[in-house]
């Protein structure tokens, strides 16, 4: 039985790696900078990802998946977001709904629209978030009347990402008002229904993913197309924040990481003085810093994704990673921006372009001050949320 040393990537994730590291760095990094000023959505870029086999990556093979452990995925998104932070986004959001689809969905919502996620001809989007409810997210004022044959939604969702591309959109919403999270259930809404209406949100980042929010008049949802069971919705979305608060912090290392690495190749090439920056120590001493963090960020991701496929408790690691990441990352990039000088900033460089795309992971999937609490609430108990 083939081996290899504890806390190391195994031959298998190693080779996964070196695939996509391959793809993302010749199909996605030179066109990034462009792509980045662009509102325009990357389908061929997202059907590229799905020729590749991106888009279902921890799916069982029964599904059309490729089984793959949830360690694949986060090597996934860390070597495309090296590249280009949307391509990464790309694949870390439909894993995430295809996932949803291929766990909770019955056989006809398979049969309707999974196939055609994992192929890429269908964009997805998660929606949650309520203009009244950011960080409290069981505090839902969407509506889901039950009629017959399924559900009538009505509400508002907001910054919702890819909001404006998407075909389909999972929307958590509330069955039994003044019951809590005890009457919240997840459904599948068709975005070109006549009572569906999506607008864009002006940003600086992610701009061909777009973000918007999402306005529900009545809009019919048969029973073939609600997630899992009612009144295990939120359950069941807020499990797969463990996930993907690792992944994004995932993400943010591999785009830091590609600032760092043009940081240290402009240092040696650029000279004053006679001699190139990289001699001075307040250039070599901030990428040595910058590198030790972004070293540990990935070590506790790759953990908690560890932890995760071992079925044991990893909600406070994620929640460290999501406040932490982010940071750590944004803090790279903009030094990494200082050290280039004059160019860094600008657009002739991606730079600016990547601490845009960072910064917006700062908010995402709850605040620095959200995950501190349910670090908190883990380590020493309800009482740190006032409870």
């Amino acid at each position: 039985m083939e081996t290899h040393a504890p806390f190391t990537l195994g031959p298998d994730h190693v080779a996964f790696r070196d695939m996509v590291r391959g793809l993302a760095r010749s199909r996605f990094m030179d066109s990034m900078l462009e792509r980045s000023q662009s509102e325009k959505f990357p389908m061929s870029e997202f059907g590229e990802l799905a020729e590749a086999g991106l888009l279902g990556l921890c799916i069982n093979e029964e599904n059309g998946g490729q089984g793959a452990d949830e360690l694949i995925l986060g090597i996934a998104v860390e070597e495309l977001a090296y590249a280009d932070p949307s391509m990464a986004y790309l694949v870390f959001g439909a894993n995430g709904a295809n996932g949803l689809l291929a766990a909770q969905g019955s056989q006809e919502l398979k049969e309707t629209w999974l196939a055609r996620c994992i192929a890429g001809e269908v964009v997805t989007c998660l929606a949650l978030t309520e203009p009244g409810a950011g960080s409290d997210a069981a505090n839902l004022s969407t509506r889901a009347e039950r009629v017959e044959g399924g559900w009538l939604l009505t509400g508002e969702k907001t910054s919702i990402t890819q909001a404006v591309h998407a075909d389909i959109a999972i929307v958590v919403a509330q069955t039994a008002p003044g019951t809590g999270t005890k009457g919240i259930g997840s459904f599948v809404v068709r975005m070109d229904d006549e009572g569906v209406q999506a607008h864009p949100i002006k940003d600086p980042g992610f701009k061909p993913l777009g973000r918007g929010s999402i306005v529900m008049d009545k809009v019919f949802v048969p029973d073939s197309h609600v997630l899992g069971e009612i009144g295990k919705g939120f359950s069941l979305v807020m499990r797969e924040f463990d996930l993907t608060r690792t992944l994004i912090a995932l993400m943010n290392i591999g785009t830091a990481q590609r600032a760092i690495d043009m940081a240290i190749e402009y240092s040696k090439q650029r000279e004053t003085f006679g001699r190139p920056i990289a001699s001075n120590q307040g250039v070599s001493f901030v990428i040595a810093e910058h590198s030790t963090f972004t070293s540990a960020v990935r070590v506790l991701g790759y953990h908690a994704l560890g932890l995760r496929i071992a079925g044991q408790p990893h909600t406070a690691e994620a929640a460290m990673l999501k406040w932490w990441g982010p940071q750590v990352a944004f803090n790279a990039i903009k030094d990494c921006i200082v050290l280039h000088g004059q160019v860094g900033w600008s657009d002739e460089l991606p730079l600016q372009a990547m601490l845009r795309d960072v910064s917006g992971c700062m908010i995402g999937d709850g605040t620095p001050q959200i995950q501190k609490l349910v670090i908190g609430r883990e380590l020493i108990g309800n009482v740190v949320m006032g409870r």
